[in-house]
């Protein structure tokens, strides 16, 4: 076995060298810092400004949403004061919720009495004491089990303050969350609605902020009074209407208090695409698309074969009544049109215009008609049928002589013989 060879003896690197890694090191270090102290700063409300209070609570105002932490300011708490929330903080700084972020002494008395919490019934205790206002309503405490992460805050934001399409369940629900409203998009699901119809509605509810969206489970409910104005029902397929209030409403208190009447636009393209979809709602809106009246309101019911059989003749004998109306239209007009031909017609035959015509038009028919007269008289020859009958006069002018000699003797013969019998 040979000799081991010795090792060659390392030697740590220059001072110079491990300098300028550390340096940067340290600047990053110093970076992250300065940043993370610039956007902790979270703006406080400030409990003085009552406009303001009344625009983060009631959203009255800008009308935006806000996510506010209940934090006690420094000089009302001295030394015990608490640092903020790393769940709020981590969902101010993530930058996508659709929230403005806000500190907020939850202990101030208002003008009522009552602090803030005890106005709307938010519990101190759970910390961090977390709540949503504005816009989207008065405030309402989010529950600890969403704030466990940054993550979790701002995905329970979004559910709460995003718009959506409101599920609709009962017919209350129907008439209050879309009837009653100026504008309702109504998705009718036949099943499970596939993704790429999610984010379509999800998609209108954002172009559209003015127009109310919801959706009804058809193959649970049966949306009656509606269903004949659609296709009929088919397993796994999906309808969408628009309605369009057309006057009264649901609130007794309302200057209009008449009953609340609505009309209806029905989409009938072949894909619910989101294209399609909003060239659907644009045209409706702008009015190149027309809405039929619906007598009665819909109503929500659950789907059964006897409502659907219900369904099923009321649209049979809706479609008959539109045909009957078709035909009487399609007579009207044939009839209108017989009577005009039969008025021009009699126009050109006789020059009478109902009484219209000028009175140089009226000397002219009456001219023309003498002379159509005069030609027809000479086609019949009424001059020798006159001749004729004064030929006949003379003749019966005779026998009547005649006659008159024939009794005459006859006469002077009885005579005769009734004085010889005498």
């Amino acid at each position: 076995m040979g000799p081991i060879p010795r090792r060659k003896t390392e030697r740590a690197p220059a001072i110079d060298k491990l300098l300028k890694p550390a340096v940067g090191v340290a600047l990053a270090i110093f970076a992250y810092v300065f940043l993370q102290g610039f956007t902790s700063e979270i703006p406080r409300v400030d409990v003085s400004d009552e406009l303001l209070l009344r625009e983060v609570f009631f959203g009255e105002g800008v009308g935006k949403n806000y996510a506010v932490l209940c934090h006690t300011p420094p000089e009302k708490a001295g030394d015990g004061t608490l640092p903020v929330s790393s769940v709020f903080q981590d969902a101010r700084n993530d930058g996508t919720a659709p929230a403005s972020f806000y500190l907020l002494d939850c202990e101030h008395v208002l003008p009522s009495g009552k602090s803030v919490a005890e106005r709307f019934e938010l519990d101190l205790t759970k910390r961090p004491t977390v709540f949503v206002s504005g816009k989207v309503g008065a405030p309402r405490q989010v529950p600890l089990k969403h704030l466990k992460t940054g993550g979790m805050l701002v995905k329970v934001l979004r559910g709460l303050l995003e718009p959506r399409a409101t599920k609709l369940e009962t017919t209350k629900a129907l008439k209050s969350k879309c009837l009653d409203k100026e504008y309702c998009g109504l998705l009718l699901k036949g099943g499970t609605p596939e993704k790429y119809l999610k984010d379509a509605m999800q998609s209108l509810v954002i172009q559209y902020p003015h127009v109310q969206f919801a959706s009804v489970d058809s193959s649970v409910l049966i949306v009656t009074n509606l269903e004949d104005h659609l296709e009929e029902y088919q397993k796994g397929i999906h309808r969408f209407v628009l309605f369009k209030k057309v006057s009264g409403s649901l609130d007794v208190n309302a200057t209009d208090n008449s009953r609340l009447v609505t009309s209806v636009a029905s989409f009938e393209g072949k894909g619910l695409t989101f294209s399609a979809l909003s060239s659907f709602a644009n045209g409706a809106l702008n009015g190149s698309i027309g809405f039929k009246k619906i007598p009665s309101l819909p109503a929500l019911k659950t789907r059964t074969k006897k409502m659907e059989e219900a369904e099923r003749k009321k649209r049979q004998r809706r479609r008959e009544a539109e045909e009957r109306e078709r035909l009487k239209k399609m007579g009207d007009a044939e009839a209108k049109a017989k009577g005009e031909d039969g008025d021009s017609q009699q126009k050109e035959q006789t020059g009478y215009d109902d009484g219209r015509e000028t009175p140089e038009e009226k000397a002219e028919r009456e001219a023309r008609r003498r002379k159509r007269m005069q030609e027809e008289a000479e086609k019949w020859n009424i001059q020798g049928e006159d001749e004729g009958e004064e030929e006949d006069e003379d003749n019966n002018e005779d026998g009547e002589e005649s006659d008159e000699e024939f009794f005459d003797l006859d006469g002077d013969e009885d005579e005769e013989d009734v004085l010889d019998l005498d």
